[in-house]
């Protein structure tokens, strides 16, 4: 099971998102504000992370740019919502940005992309247990003065 953060400080629409996030097997954490999906962050780091841009005390933009300056959150995708066109002024510190009332099948079909994406790299980079002959060799102790 996956871990979703859902930040928004819109009740309904957290309700709304999770109980679809739900229906796709992921497990949501939900967020009031950016300052709480901070906090929230550390203590279950999600797989994925959607927020709405527009939040009291830490919008979606300023939350994007300090997860994206933790390297424990620097490759979790961020999927930004809002009513509002994208803003243009700022560095893109989301994945991917998606204009509200987005379709609910594609803002669902977004997520489980990512987090196959995730999943897949994930397995990909586990380490082999086969025995891989390295470039540095062991200093013999005898040699060492």
């Amino acid at each position: 099971m996956t871990t979703v953060l859902l930040v928004d400080d819109d009740f309904q629409n957290r309700w709304a998102l999770q109980l679809a996030l739900e229906s796709r097997g992921h497990h949501v954490v939900q967020a009031e504000n950016g300052r709480d999906a901070l906090t929230k962050a550390v203590g279950h780091f999600p797989e994925l992370v959607v927020t709405d841009l527009h939040m009291p005390e830490l919008n979606g933009v300023e939350l994007c740019q300090r997860l994206k300056c933790m390297p424990l959150f620097a490759d979790i995708p961020v999927i930004l919502l809002s009513a509002m066109p994208e803003p243009v002024d700022e560095i893109c510190y989301w994945t991917v940005f998606l204009r509200k009332p987005a379709s609910m099948d594609v803002l669902l079909d977004t997520v489980d992309t990512f987090i196959a994406t995730r999943l897949r790299y994930a397995r990909a980079a586990r380490p082999s247990t086969d025995h891989i002959a390295a470039r540095w060799q062991a200093i013999d102790s005898r040699c060492w003065p």
